[in-house]
């Protein structure tokens, strides 16, 4: 049974686009919502990866509660490497590392959050394979989606799936 009040993820990905192409999709903070159903009430405060940037945004999984974020990007090292705060309705850090890689590029991310309001608290205690759930589908989503999105030739969102 679970009984930290966090959650760890680790995963790595390949792109068959280069560092440099993926960053600069990732930078496309106005198509955020259009890739991602997940996504609502997004707004970056800054047009760009960089040191400083902050991003809002609700998280909406698929399970019944809804997730608040302000991500703060602490340093952002163009094409390699993006390290964030998270706070909001959890806390704590991430990161996304870019590799070259086999024509293409790894990308791991990482992160460690704890809940912060009392309803996720109870949750991860309670359920914590069902909060587990509920977020490797959103980041399965996000890594679909986003594949989706780094092979689109014409820079349009991507065409939605089962997975987007």
């Amino acid at each position: 049974m679970q009984t930290t009040n966090r959650i760890d993820y680790r995963g790595s990905f390949w792109f068959p686009v280069t560092p440099d192409q993926l960053w600069a999709t990732i930078e496309r903070f106005d198509l955020f919502e259009s890739w991602w159903a997940w996504l609502d009430d997004f707004q970056a405060d800054n047009g760009g990866l960089v040191d400083g940037t902050m991003l809002h945004g609700m998280v909406v999984p698929p399970v019944p509660w809804r997730l608040h974020l302000e991500v703060r990007l602490v340093r952002c090292d163009r094409p390699r490497l993006i390290e964030a705060d998270v706070d909001g309705d959890v806390h704590g850090d991430a990161a996304l590392r870019l590799e070259q890689a086999a024509e293409g590029t790894h990308a791991t991310a990482a992160w460690s959050l704890r809940m912060n309001s009392t309803p996720l608290r109870v949750a991860v205690r309670a359920a914590h394979p069902l909060m587990q759930w509920g977020h490797d589908r959103v980041v399965d989503m996000t890594v679909s989606s986003f594949r989706q999105r780094a092979l689109s030739a014409d820079g349009s969102p991507p065409v939605q799936g089962p997975l987007a």
